[in-house]
């Protein structure tokens, strides 16, 4: 059956109606999980296999049967161990159909109808007795409900429903433990992810600086973590303040509470500095001994670095503290790790927590808009002084003083740049309330309420009376869209001309002048993990999972290239950068498409996992901007990306042939449309002796 499904284009800017598959949200789902990157984690893997054996044999000695309950089985995997492991059922509990159905198939593939019994229900709901789910309690609780944050996907009400009501006192879990650790450090790099930094801009009149208000300032920030590949930050880009401190421990064997709760650590400074940011990860153990343990330590504090397993399904957290905070080297204070029943965050106190009444309890909440509007990445990039000198170098050429420049970008500082640079009249446009209010601050905090005209409206709704008669002789973007996920939806920008043409004047500039497309072939170090086929996975045949995510791959968007933020993921590229479109800003959006095809030759050897896509911005024809690759690669292939934006891969399918390894000439192909009317970009790129 088909359905009609509403799609805020984000190129156009229009709402469309697309006629979808009925399970088309499944479907996305599981094509954007991370059931392959689990099932590729090998120390993952092996690490639960020990601890079920072990749960099993604990359970075997006493004298009784083992009975296992499997909470959020997704595949099965974790069910059919347990079985192997000598359990005498299990119960494996999976809320998400498509999975739950995946599983059922999964374990009659492997033999384990019989002994594994797959409930689609949330364990919330999940009913003990005679007539229900389970005819008794388990004696074995196995579960896999962890996120980055250990506790966000709610693992802490589930483990507390499941002790009251599904398994046995004292039962054995696996994990039997988890402990969550924490680093404190000074970082001037990540703590531009979470405030607005004075923006300096040069003019003839001298320098002038963009300040913050003062409740940017204050504000404690967004209340979401910010989960990294922690290891491909530079050490070079942080101060380590502490020492690796253990917060907290959960005992997954025992009753376990979702209250709100606090754990204090006290901790001499190593060294003297401003603390700013906390760096955490958890481990877990598998048996009640702690001898198999899994750990998402970074490099320096991981036990074995050589040994370390990549992931991607849990990374490391970064939380950034309320304020920044001078600390003395040797001089004591209490890291604070607060936690409810899905979130952490953390402060830092100068007495014992249990001696201070202001010890914040409640998770904390943005109240000055800006970490509603701008992202993690997004603040780096504002408060980016090369970037915003390159701004200026830009606009200095195509400023003159009786111009009349209209900004359209969200929440952005350009139309600041403008007036300080000495334009008559600046209006901006901002389309929602949230950046129209954000900006209202920065302007009043910088005095400049009077100076720039905000309209709060969809730039296509414009009229000659919100520019107060006049003709724009300047339109500016970065361009900057929020709901932009893939490079070229900044595209928009382009519309927004189109639709504003009527309000330029004769002669009128547009910075920027033009963007292109641009390409470049890579092979992955880890990322390929994430679209690889497992097949078999410590012994069980997972093909039929394989199967799923390669059908669901199949629906549209899934076909469409995926954001990532490469400077967390290394490669190496094989080919040489090529441009693949021009869009020309100058004129309007053009009726007809624009294609580009072609083939590229792969000049170093190694694997062609994907072909990865961004956007480059001509300000002016000698200063562009690129969202992608900021250098030229150096002879390894070793790639440099922007850390502030996320760029499009493609990954290739099927599987690129292991010739490639061996360094023989070998070619890519792509096709590339892009389509005016519904501002798509549809493309392929294929091995060129791969066939049809």
């Amino acid at each position: 059956m088909k359905i009609f499904c509403s799609r805020a284009n984000p190129t156009t800017g229009s709402v469309e109606w697309l006629e979808e598959d009925e399970h088309y949200d499944y479907h996305q789902e599981i094509a954007r999980s991370s059931y392959a990157d689990m099932l590729h984690d090998k120390d993952r893997n092996v690490k639960y296999y020990q601890g079920i054996r072990v749960a099993v044999s604990r359970v075997k000695d006493r004298g009784q049967k083992a009975l296992v309950l499997d909470i959020g089985t997704g595949t099965g995997l974790l069910s059919m161990m347990a079985v192997t492991a000598g359990a005498d059922f299990c119960y494996a509990i999976e809320v998400f159909k498509p999975m739950a159905d995946a599983a059922v198939k999964i374990v009659e593939k492997n033999g384990f109808s019989d002994k594994i019994k797959v409930i689609n229900k949330h364990s919330t709901e999940v009913t003990i007795g005679p007539e229900g789910d389970m005819p008794c309690r388990a004696n074995i609780l196995v579960t896999e409900l962890f996120d980055t944050e250990l506790i966000g996907e709610g693992a802490l009400p589930s483990y507390e429903h499941a002790h009251r009501h599904l398994v046995e006192e004292n039962c054995e879990a696996v994990p039997h433990r988890a402990t969550v650790y924490a680093q404190l450090v000074e970082s001037r790099r990540m703590w531009s992810w979470n405030k607005l930094f004075p923006i300096h801009v040069q003019t003839s009149l001298g320098e002038q600086v963009i300040v913050p208000p003062v409740d940017l300032e204050s504000c404690p920030g967004a209340p979401s973590v910010c989960d990294i590949q922690l290891n491909q930050v530079s050490p070079a880009d942080f101060t380590v303040l502490s020492d690796v401190l253990p917060m907290f421990s959960i005992d997954f064997s025992k009753q376990v509470s979702s209250s709100a709760a606090c754990h204090s650590r006290r901790f001499e400074p190593l060294t003297s500095g401003r603390a700013q940011v906390v760096l955490s990860w958890w481990d877990i153990e598998m048996d009640p001994e702690g001898k198999i343990k899994c750990t998402m330590a970074p490099f320096w504090a991981h036990s074995d670095p050589e040994e370390m397993q990549w992931r991607d399904h849990w990374m490391q957290c970064v939380y950034f503290l309320p304020q920044e905070e001078p600390v003395m080297q040797g001089s004591a204070l209490y890291l604070v790790a607060h936690h409810d029943d899905y979130c952490v965050w953390y402060s830092l106190q100068r007495t014992s927590p249990e001696k201070n009444e202001r010890v914040r309890q409640m998770r904390p909440v943005c109240d000055c808009q800006a970490h509603l509007l701008w992202n993690r990445p997004r603040f780096g990039e504002i408060n980016d002084q090369d970037r915003t000198d390159r701004y200026v170098q830009a606009l200095r050429t195509v400023l003159k003083p009786d111009s009349v420049c209209l900004c359209v970008s969200d929440g952005s500082l350009l139309s600041v740049l403008a007036h300080h640079l000495g334009v008559e009249q600046v209006f901006t446009v901002e389309s929602s309330a949230a950046s129209h209010k954000l900006l209202r601050k920065i302007f009043k905090a910088n005095h400049l309420e009077d100076k720039i005209n905000i309209i709060e409206k969809r730039p296509e709704l414009l009229t000659n009376e919100d520019l107060q008669g006049r003709k724009v002789s300047l339109l500016l973007g970065e361009p900057f869209f929020t709901t932009s996920l893939l490079p070229w939806h900044n595209l928009y920008f382009w519309y927004v001309r189109t639709a504003v043409d009527q309000h330029l004047g004769p002669g009128a500039m547009v910075m920027p002048q033009a963007a292109s497309l641009h390409a470049v072939v890579v092979e992955f170090r880890d990322l390929w993990r994430i679209r690889s086929p497992c097949g078999d996975c410590e012994g069980f045949d997972v093909h039929i999972m394989d199967d799923m995510i390669k059908r669901a791959l199949d629906f549209r968007e899934s076909r469409e290239a995926e954001p990532h933020p490469l400077w967390e993921y290394p490669c190496r590229s094989l080919s040489e950068p090529w441009q693949i479109l021009t869009f020309d800003f100058r004129q309007p959006v053009p009726l007809q498409p624009l294609c580009a095809e072609g083939t590229v030759e792969l000049r170093r050897p190694g694997q062609s996992h994907a072909a990865v896509l961004w956007m480059e911005y001509h300000l002016t024809p000698e200063c562009t901007l690129s969202t992608g690759l900021l250098e030229p690669a150096d002879p390894e292939g070793g790639c440099c990306w922007n850390p502030h934006c996320k760029q499009a891969v493609y990954f290739f399918s099927p599987a690129p042939d292991p010739r490639a390894l061996l360094g023989g000439p070998r070619t890519v192909s792509y096709a590339v449309e892009f389509h005016p009317d519904t501002g798509d970009i549809v493309m392929e790129f294929r091995h060129a002796d791969t066939p049809d």
